[in-house]
């Protein structure tokens, strides 16, 4: 695999709030939102995925969510309005002048590109990872298992779901405050809506990932959906190379 270069940007989203991203390799733009407590570089860049993408002439370019990573984390609630990750991508598309394009997400990131499909986006592909239909039809299921964990950190029985995720939340050295902030912002995406993404999609899921539903249905409401399996939990199939490999075929096909 090629060794390509790595370069952080950052830029004033539509409130002013100052949000990074980060860009490997050249040619046609391909946009990776991470997931919940990730970050650009855990999510995508770690595991070789970005990588893979790059290698068949992409420009990849992976930002980092309001209250993750390199980007801003404010405290102030007013900062965090309903649907602001959908804004803060929206405004990041059009600060790069984004036309043809491609857009991604894992898991929280495939939510937000669901969102931002749903309110203008126009890419040419899309990819949906670590995410099934309840997770986009019923965000507050999901919501409340977050806050659950964020507001009792310190307290769960080691090896238990909730004990692995608050020691995710320490490896990327997350903000509880700030990430607490973000629960509130989730919107709930409809059925129609969804099924009114016409874009050639593929739907990516680790075999043993259950945290957001099923994956299959939502490749099977999709006009041009295919769904593709890896190996992995929902945790774990972020740290597997077939999820890399399944992106970038579909961006090679």
């Amino acid at each position: 695999m090629a060794d390509f270069p790595i370069e952080t940007h950052r830029f004033a989203s539509f409130d002013g709030t100052e949000l990074a991203w980060t860009e490997m390799g050249e040619g046609r733009p391909v946009v990776l939102i991470h997931g919940y407590f990730s970050t650009a570089e855990v999510n995508w860049i770690k595991f070789g995925h970005a990588a893979k993408v790059a290698a068949q002439g992409c420009r990849v370019i992976m930002p980092d969510l309001r209250a993750h990573g390199l980007s801003a984390k404010p405290h102030d609630p007013a900062a965090y309005p309903r649907d602001v990750l959908m804004h803060d991508g929206l405004a990041l598309v059009a600060h790069l002048g984004l036309t043809d394009y491609a857009l991604g997400g894992y898991s929280l990131g495939a939510r937000t590109v669901v969102r931002m499909l749903a309110n203008g986006a126009a890419p040419g592909r899309v990819i949906l990872s670590g995410m099934g239909l309840t997770g986009l039809m019923e965000t507050e299921g999901r919501g409340e298992y977050f806050r659950r964990v964020l507001t009792n950190l310190g307290s769960f029985e080691r090896g238990s779901s909730e004990w692995l995720t608050e020691a995710f939340l320490k490896t990327t050295k997350g903000d509880p405050e700030a990430l607490l902030l973000i629960l509130q912002t989730f919107v709930d995406t409809p059925r129609e809506a969804i099924a009114a993404i016409a874009q050639p999609t593929v739907v990516i899921a680790g075999d043993e990932d259950y945290d957001n539903g099923s994956a299959q249905d939502v490749a099977a409401l999709l006009p041009h959906g295919i769904f593709r399996e890896v190996p992995g939990t929902h945790m774990s199939a972020v740290t597997k190379p077939e999820l890399g490999d399944a992106m970038a075929a579909f961006l090679a096909g």
